[in-house]
């Protein structure tokens, strides 16, 4: 099984005990939407997890937009749900992809073993007409291990080795829209364009009206690149960059990493180059 399932299939994992469903709705420029969405209405028994204040940690000289978290704080928060190592987690969002794929990237970072996106996200849910409510639930505090799994985060000083070396076995992929891949838009970071040596696959390609299209379409989607290579994925922030890590493994890439930081966090390096 990969990282991808379907509304009926958590219709069935919903009545096993140990499953916990993570409403990761978010909107980027309006931080308050996504919580207050939770707090309208969400899956039965689902519990939040806010992109800046959980998923993400405070931002500095350093690191990007959305760096890591302090692992220990999250933990905290998994615990606080009532989270173990052992718990079935199933995250949406919106039906962006993108949120919910980033707590999934997150999770498999900490070593847990069962953790999925719900294709479509809550607009599935909904199409669906299966029950929702605004009830906060409430969970007995459970205790988690980190076990963190390094090789899928690629580092800065990894990425710095790649743009000045080029080394045939790696490949580095910039997931942002082609506008600013190119340096013609951008609207968010300081500085436009991309990290010397990277290729441009734009995330959203990856989905179709919020549901990640199927393996032999990914494969299509990634046609031309070695399943032996090393691949990087970025984006502004490290955050849409995510679907494309979700994308890749379902496609049957192995060795995938996310550089966290991405772009924003590149261009904090006054002398790095910008292609």
């Amino acid at each position: 099984m990969g990282y991808i399932i379907e509304v009926e299939e958590l219709i069935s994992m919903s009545k096993l005990e140990d499953v916990r469903i993570c409403d990761c709705r978010y909107k980027l420029g309006s931080p308050e939407v996504g919580g207050k969405e939770y707090e309208k209405e969400h899956i039965t028994g689902a519990v939040y997890f806010d992109l800046e204040k959980d998923l993400s940690g405070q931002v500095e000289e350093h690191g990007g937009r959305h760096p890591l978290p302090n692992l220990v704080q999250f933990k905290n928060k998994l615990e606080s749900y009532g989270i173990t190592n052992d718990t079935i987690l199933v995250a949406y969002d919106g039906g962006e992809g993108s949120f919910a794929s980033r707590f999934v990237w997150l999770l498999s970072y900490i070593g847990h073993q069962n953790v999925y996106i719900l294709n479509g996200g809550y607009q599935a849910w909904k199409d669906g007409w299966y029950p929702s409510d605004s009830n906060i639930p409430e969970y007995k505090q459970a205790e988690y291990r980190l076990h963190i799994h390094e090789p899928i985060l690629a580092s800065y000083e990894k990425v710095k080795e790649f743009s000045e070396k080029r080394p045939d076995d790696v490949v580095l992929i910039d997931s942002r829209e082609t506008k600013r891949f190119l340096g013609i838009v951008e609207l968010i970071d300081k500085k436009a364009g991309h990290i010397p040596g990277a290729i441009n696959k734009v995330w959203t390609n990856v989905l179709d009206g919020g549901y990640f299209l199927k393996r032999d379409e990914l494969k299509k989607t990634f046609e031309g690149i070695s399943g032996d290579k090393e691949i990087i994925v970025y984006c502004g922030s490290g955050v849409t960059a995510s679907p494309n890590y979700i994308a890749l493994k379902e496609a049957g890439f192995t060795n995938v990493k996310v550089y966290v930081g991405s772009f924003s966090d590149w261009i904090s390096y006054p002398d790095n180059p910008i292609g």
